[in-house]
């Protein structure tokens, strides 16, 4: 399989997602809550099905576990050595809230390890993607593409944290880095600003699941980056839990 050959179809679908995410997004819409008390929206709903129609257009064997359709047993998901893994709308509370950081994500995972991702912030007008071995790139909301890559390691750390969930053992894990700047960012976009230099560490010391992180992550290891747990292991997908553990994302 050439990822990049798959890329641009991957983008398209998800600009056709972000599309119709945007055009929800500008109206007056209604938000209910799941069983676990996390808000959904017509939005992820219309995202999740424009991508699933499209990855089965393109690739009609490859399995997809979404956010919104992760229904699927483990006695079926175990067999899974290639798989999508979308999340329709990442930051359904920045969504909400109409503070512009939410994304759209779709994955590709091969062996526990995301190999291509893309990810698209439908209010910025920015989207981001890469490939195992192809490199990362960004689209601009002037439309502009270019590559992108971590940053050289730098005295005083840049550290990213969420806007909703800086906790207080991030917050210590934060105070042990020394000198440092933080800069605030929402949904998988905090990935995306390592990969593209703009910052250095993404310490998470909370709850997220795969779908959460995959599409971001590849991005980030394509543009040179990582992604580990706090025993130093590179963060896994394919697991029978979808929760991820605690881990931090940096330029290396």
């Amino acid at each position: 399989m050439h990822y990049r050959d798959l890329l641009p179809e991957v983008l398209a679908i998800a600009d056709a997602a972000s599309e119709k995410v945007f055009n929800i997004y500008l109206t007056d819409f209604k938000v209910d809550y799941k069983a676990d008390n996390s808000p959904v929206t017509v939005a992820d709903l219309a995202s999740h099905q424009i991508i699933v129609d499209g990855l089965r257009r393109i690739s009609r064997d490859i399995p997809i576990l979404s956010e919104e359709a992760a229904s699927e047993p483990w006695s079926t998901r175990q067999h899974w050595h290639r798989f999508w893994l979308v999340d329709p709308v990442d930051g359904t509370k920045e969504f909400t809230s109409r503070s512009g950081e939410f994304t759209v994500n779709i994955a590709l995972i091969e062996d526990g390890e995301p190999v291509l991702g893309v990810v698209t912030a439908p209010a910025l007008k920015e989207a981001f993607w890469g490939a195992k071995g192809e490199g990362a790139w960004k689209r601009d909301r002037t439309g502009h593409i270019h590559r992108i890559r971590v940053a050289v390691p730098r005295d005083s750390k840049r550290v990213v944290a969420s806007k909703s969930h800086l906790n207080p053992e991030t917050r210590q894990f934060i105070d042990t880095l020394g000198e440092h700047q933080l800069v605030q960012a929402g949904s998988s976009l905090k990935f995306c600003r390592i990969a593209e230099g703009h910052a250095d560490i993404y310490p998470r010391l909370g709850p997220t699941c795969e779908w959460d992180t995959g599409a971001a992550h590849a991005i980030l290891l394509a543009a040179g980056g990582k992604v580990d747990t706090l025993d130093g292991k590179p963060l896994r997908y394919g697991k029978e839990d979808v929760l991820n553990p605690h881990f931090v994302a940096s330029s290396k």
